[in-house]
């Protein structure tokens, strides 16, 4: 198994294309240069000495070298060796609601970037326990079956936003019900879900579905992300604000949070309900009572003795610098019918 230690470094290789790009318009804007001068073939005449194809070769193994060098400041891991255990947790499901009145800014910068943050957090405090998560609005959808894999976890969180799901709606009761397909109840692990939600636009019956997770002794808990007072639904085009969301007869729409109905799956869910501020998260709270609950083994095979493998890629970040550095721009007249690179 493949692990990164510094993850982050990997936002470099976004440069890559940027590179390319910069240098297609320079080449583009030479061409055009050496056009001005006259016929291309008369150009090669006059400058025999000028080589055309050496700079594209050496920019290759730039680009190349450019990435092994970020590839290898990532430090990625080799897992040598699967170790199998025993571990004493519980299952945890998120079920995160992602419908537009989740944009409202009334939880900074908006409730579902505050709640993004705070699963993020509960995540990084997780021992043993399995966590697994679902998103909804109008449909719901398992983003993430359960797993033991944290940093995968923390990885689909951050590619969760408000476009995942096309329809509209709190579908609660749907994401309580796909959480229970997704427990394995053969193992008989403790499980827990938890909903973190504004309640709002309400489209099925959510305390039912909440009676039938505890039925099978699935306690769910609720996080409501909001406030009462409500805040407007910003529009958002290219990435950038450009007003507020407006019903048909013009007027801007407040998204208020729903505590009565976030209470009452709580209750009907033998779960305790927090509302979330800027404060608290409400998840501490929550993970409590989580870690209250009968905790069970479970079997689980992991990787162990993970070798650091970033020599690999520095090495041939070195070779392909030292090729780039060694590839002259001009042609060598004396020796050019033997040349590679023309």
């Amino acid at each position: 198994m493949v692990r990164f230690e510094h993850i982050a470094f990997l936002w470099g290789l976004a440069a890559v294309p940027v590179l390319i790009l910069i240098f297609l318009f320079m080449m583009r804007w030479k061409r055009k240069a050496l056009d001005k001068l006259g016929n291309r073939d008369t150009v090669r005449k006059v400058i025999p000495e000028v080589s055309f194809s050496r700079p594209v070769i050496k920019f290759v193994f730039f680009i190349a070298a450019f990435t092994a060098l970020v590839v290898a400041l990532a430090n990625p891991q080799m897992g040598t060796k699967m170790e199998e255990g025993k571990r004493n947790g519980a299952d945890v499901m998120i079920l995160l609601d992602v419908s537009n009145s989740m944009l409202a800014g009334d939880l900074s910068p908006s409730r579902l970037e505050s709640a993004k943050r705070a699963i993020a957090q509960m995540i990084d405090n997780l021992q043993n326990d399995r966590v697994g998560i679902i998103v909804f609005a109008g449909q719901a959808y398992v983003q993430l079956p359960i797993t033991t894999d944290h940093s995968a976890a923390k990885l689909f969180l951050n590619n969760i936003s408000t476009d995942m799901v096309p329809t509209q709606g709190t579908a609660i009761g749907t994401a309580i019900d796909m959480a229970m397909k997704s427990f394995n109840f053969v193992s008989g692990t403790a499980k827990a879900m938890i909903v973190m939600t504004d309640g709002e636009n309400h489209e099925d019956d959510a305390m039912a579905a909440a009676e039938r997770a505890r039925s099978k002794d699935v306690t769910v808990h609720v996080v409501g992300l909001g406030t009462p007072e409500g805040s407007p639904i910003p529009v958002y085009r290219d990435g950038n604000p450009v007003g507020f969301r407006k019903d048909e007869q013009g007027q801007t729409v407040m998204t208020k949070l729903n505590e009565e109905m976030c209470r009452d799956i709580a209750v009907a869910g033998n779960g305790v309900y927090v509302r979330a501020s800027n404060a608290n998260s409400g998840l501490p709270l929550i993970m409590e009572q989580v870690n209250k609950m009968e905790k069970k083994s479970y079997d689980t095979k992991v990787f162990r003795d993970y070798e650091d493998r970033f020599q690999i890629f520095l090495l041939a970040a070195l070779v392909l610098l030292m090729a780039e550095f060694f590839i002259s721009l001009r042609k060598n007249l004396k020796l050019a019918g033997w040349s590679l690179f023309e």
